[in-house]
């Protein structure tokens, strides 16, 4: 027990480490940003008066450190800045992009987890088989495939040539609860890769317990084939299969631009696009630093689930 709590404790102050990094380095990505931030922002002519207005708004005459320094506190406190553009709070544009975003990414790991998995033992218990060989062979296929090019594909199939979804989700605003057809396409493009690299990875892991000595010396005292695979061989392949989906989590609730841009979803990555387009800093650095915290929080609660399952594997997100 004292062993885990320490493990617990490093881990813990490694996030806080990791955190703060993330801070510094959005703040140091974004003042190395090319040109003058106040001159673009102040548009195509600007006038002296609103650049010397726009440059005192955001702060550009204070030395970096003490920007640095202003910003950090704010985020202390739970203030991730103000809209240059807007004047809203950056929180906003969090909470309008966050709905669309988490119902793309919880139907997406909803189906996910049961194909994933169930494909890899699939696989696996039919190893060399005609169906692993299949299953295999899908799966690259389907992966090498980039999301933007099968966006398109399905469009064009299932959306303009059978009208059985809409291509888009034009004119349904961020309630896509309730036009679930919507949905479907997006919901494909973001479970295909996915799929494929966590049941390959669910694949790999359930090979290699069932050829472990454990599994042997199971066979030899006559214990079941079944209660071998999924009693004793499968908690240790979803250990590196853990961290795979904290990476796809974390793609996910961190915005899918590509897939977004081309449903025209508004969730945060379109959130994102837009304040890059028009040079919103503050709501970039926000963003930015949201992001980062959820792929601490999400590779930690990984580090957790594995080591639970295989805690003398040292696997680490």
């Amino acid at each position: 027990m004292n062993g885990l709590r320490s493990w617990i404790a490093r881990r813990l102050l490694l996030g806080v480490a990791q955190t703060g990094a993330v801070v510094l380095l959005v703040f140091a990505l974004t003042e190395a940003l090319p040109g003058d931030a106040a001159v673009a922002f102040a548009g195509d002519q600007p006038d002296p008066a609103r650049i010397a207005a726009v440059r005192e708004a955001m702060d550009l005459d204070e030395p970096a450190h003490v920007r640095l320094a202003d910003w950090a506190t704010g985020l202390l406190h739970g203030d991730l800045g103000t809209s240059l553009t807007s004047g809203r709070p950056v929180a906003g544009f969090l909470a309008d992009g966050f709905g669309p975003t988490l119902i793309l990414a919880a139907l997406t790991l909803l189906l996910l987890v049961p194909v994933g998995v169930g494909l890899g033992v699939v696989a696996a218990h039919r190893e060399g088989g005609l169906t692993d060989r299949l299953i295999s062979s899908a799966t690259l296929g389907i992966y090498a495939v980039p999301e933007f090019a099968l966006g398109v594909l399905l469009v064009s199939v299932f959306a303009l040539r059978l009208g059985w979804f809409p291509p888009t989700a034009v004119g349904y605003g961020t309630d896509l609860l309730a036009h679930p057809a919507a949905l479907v396409l997006p919901v494909l493009v973001l479970l295909a890769r996915p799929v494929c690299s966590l049941s390959r990875l669910v694949r790999a892991g359930m090979i290699e317990a069932l050829a472990a000595p454990y599994a042997a010396q199971a066979r030899r005292y006559e214990i079941s084939g079944a209660r071998i695979r999924y009693g004793h061989a499968l908690p240790n392949a979803l250990a590196p299969a853990t961290q795979q989906l904290a990476r796809t989590i974390d793609w996910l609730l961190c915005g899918v631009v590509v897939v977004e841009a081309l449903y025209v979803i508004p969730g945060l990555g379109t959130v994102l696009m837009n304040a890059v387009a028009d040079r919103d800093i503050p709501v970039v650095q926000g963003l930015a630093v949201v992001f980062g915290l959820a792929t601490v929080v999400i590779n930690l609660g990984a580090d957790l689930v594995t080591h639970r399952f295989a805690p003398r594997s040292g696997v680490a997100a």
